[in-house]
């Protein structure tokens, strides 16, 4: 025993340093082949099956420090007047967040499409005082076959504070006191029917606040979230979906831990069928949040990990409109962009980016024919799709540099659903120089709201079992 105790420290250490040497150093720098990034993939497959007990015990990272099991428990003293209205509540949420102290009001942005059919601008708009220039939100359409989702990273709370270095945010800026707030407030003032979050540690504080405006939600957290080695944290950090129950009713939902070649990683995912009460067309939501990191080795196993998350969702959703959001930890040009893409199981689109085409098309309807004929080939779609997406979803300065990357995604299925409507990002000088998280916005990652209508069924849909393949 003692031998094999020894042999698996070996193991271990030897394992940290190649990854230590070609991961997190620049592999480019060193010029190592592909062939020795799957070497390295396949050594650390190899060691987690030497170190295999049970399923819920093999996790993603070997971290020698004790677990820290909280649980969470550091809003249990918070209290609501009861039946407060959105906007009361909104109110509420900024008094107590301002504690008697003028602070810098959330970012204003507005939606790429304001209604502009009403002369009454209360009609088809919602103006909120933020600071000395008004946000303007669309309101959502209160059609039968209208949803409105909000998919948003943010950030956990434990992570935020003590291990994610932002060298450039204020302290008090990344206290919980002061970013619970204003994730509230950005959360109910955009009135999203569908809410998905990564990186949540503290959702019986979300259960409470949301609960009180009509949303039921369901929470699964990573099997060895890194926040449970952190002295103060508040129990482990993962995926939620709150959804609206006076609009949508859940039918059933499933959780799944992401596996790279049949070995369970470290990261999760949630599937929740949900039916539109006043019509009662179903659909499926998806939430994700994929392995972070830079490098050959880790773009190939957020796509190992991406092609397990689209089997585990055809599995539950079948032939179902689809909405699969989260945060990918990948820029467009990554293989798993393209793996979602291409895949002919849902023949998904980017929601942003769709969007974006759709507006080009109607400035340029004299070459519709060109485009239209363009979109016929797969790598076409993928690329067109690729240079349409936000330049960033994520803005912050850490300890090794400025990071500004494109991430997070919105996917839904365009045969069944159309994209209407979406927020548009902060310009940089809105931002501010010491990007996020910051007084302004309580995360690293923006929020990306969407407007979809759910288009009728083709006479020819086949509701036959679920075929075609993953590329």
């Amino acid at each position: 025993m003692k031998l094999l105790s020894t042999l698996v420290y070996l193991l271990v250490s030897f394992y940290k340093f190649i990854k230590k040497f070609l991961v997190e150093s620049s592999m480019a720098e060193f010029n190592v082949s592909k062939r020795h990034s799957h070497s390295l993939f396949i050594f650390s497959i190899i060691l987690r099956k030497i170190l295999y007990r049970k399923p819920k015990e093999l996790m993603g990272s070997f971290n020698s420090a004790p677990k820290i099991n909280n649980v969470d428990s550091q809003d249990d003293g918070l209290e609501l007047p009861k039946g407060l209205s959105t906007d009361a509540l909104l109110d509420h949420v900024r008094q107590l967040h301002g504690s008697g102290v003028v602070k810098p009001s959330l970012l204003s942005r507005c939606f790429l499409k304001p209604p502009l059919n009403s002369d009454d601008v209360t009609d088809g708009l919602r103006c909120l005082q933020l600071n000395s220039v008004s946000r303007v939100c669309s309101a959502p359409s209160d059609g039968a076959q209208h949803i409105r989702l909000l998919q948003w990273n943010i950030l956990s709370q434990t992570l935020g504070q003590h291990n994610d270095g932002f060298v450039r945010c204020p302290d008090e800026a990344l206290t919980w006191q002061h970013r619970r707030y204003l994730i509230v407030q950005e959360i109910l003032q955009n009135q999203p029917d569908v809410v998905c979050l990564q990186e949540v540690d503290h959702f019986k504080f979300l259960q409470t606040v949301l609960g009180s405006q009509n949303y039921d939600g369901i929470f699964f957290p990573k099997p060895d979230s890194p926040c449970l080695y952190i002295e103060e944290n508040n129990g482990p950090d993962g995926c939620a979906i709150f959804y609206k129950r006076d609009k949508l009713q859940l039918l059933g939902y499933d959780t799944r831990i992401l596996e790279v070649w049949r070995v369970q990683s470290n990261q999760v995912a949630i599937a929740a069928r949900l039916q539109l009460k006043a019509s009662g067309r179903e659909f499926c939501v998806c939430t994700t949040h994929l392995k972070a990191r830079h490098g050959a080795l880790l773009a190939k196993l957020r796509n190992e990990q991406g092609r397990d998350l689209i089997r585990f969702v055809k599995q539950f959703a079948g032939e179902s409109p689809l909405l699969l959001c989260g945060d990918f930890n990948a820029e467009p040009i990554e293989p798993i962009y393209a793996t979602i893409l291409s895949c002919d199981l849902f023949k998904l689109g980017s929601a942003y980016a769709d969007i974006k085409l759709e507006r080009e098309r109607e400035r340029e309807r004299e070459d519709q024919e060109q485009h239209t004929a363009s979109c016929d080939d797969p790598n076409e779609l993928i690329a067109q799709s690729i240079k349409r997406e936000p330049p960033y979803t994520t803005w912050k300065i850490r300890e090794d540099g400025e990071e500004c990357h494109t991430i997070d995604y919105v996917f839904y299925t365009p045969q069944q659903l159309k994209i209407k409507n979406c927020l548009e990002f902060p310009a940089g000088e809105q931002i501010g120089k010491n990007r996020t998280p910051c007084f302004e916005y309580p995360s690293d990652h923006f929020s990306l709201v969407c407007d979809f209508e759910l288009l009728d069924a083709p006479l020819s849909e086949d509701k036959s079992k679920p075929h075609g393949t993953i590329q």
